[in-house]
């Protein structure tokens, strides 16, 4: 692995991600429901120009749009799965989710079918794609990792 860029903060997190999918015309995010969910419309947000959609790992075989509503970004209706980019979110790869490496590739794969240039694309915290020895198995072609510092003030 080579590190191609360094930033702060979320901004750094979302420039970082919309430098990735210039290209892209359709992106699929793949996640945990509640954890995942907001990062998929957080992420989406930079590129909400773009066909977007959200697989839960409750149900791999659905797909819910992602689209811009006068209260931000929402999930919507049933979509096609298939894109130019997947994006797996790190909370797939805690442990106690149970998701499995090989099931997150193969939904991956499905995926990105039809897609001539196909990206998989992961974002974590705290390394957890490399933690959880992810990166042995998925072919991805970039990862986001970002750590968070916290601090808690009394006033």
């Amino acid at each position: 692995m080579t590190i191609i860029n360094t930033s702060q903060g979320v901004g750094g997190i979302l420039n970082s991600f919309k430098g990735l999918v210039e290209s892209a015309k359709k992106i699929t995010f793949v996640g945990t429901p509640g954890f995942c969910t907001p990062f998929a419309e957080l992420l989406g947000f930079v590129v909400r120009d773009r066909e977007l959609a959200f697989i839960s790992s409750e149900d791999f075989e659905k797909a819910r749009s992602i689209f811009m509503d006068y209260e931000g970004m929402q999930l919507g209706e049933l979509t096609d799965k298939h894109a130019d980019v997947v994006v797996l979110l790190g909370g797939l790869s805690m442990p106690k989710v149970g998701i499995k490496p090989e099931k997150a590739k193969e939904v991956a794969t499905e995926i990105l079918e039809g897609s001539e240039k196909g990206k998989i694309i992961g974002v974590c915290f705290q390394s957890m794609f490399v933690k959880q020895k992810w990166d042995e198995i998925i072919n991805f072609d970039y990862i986001i990792n970002s750590d968070l510092a916290v601090e808690v003030l009394q006033v």
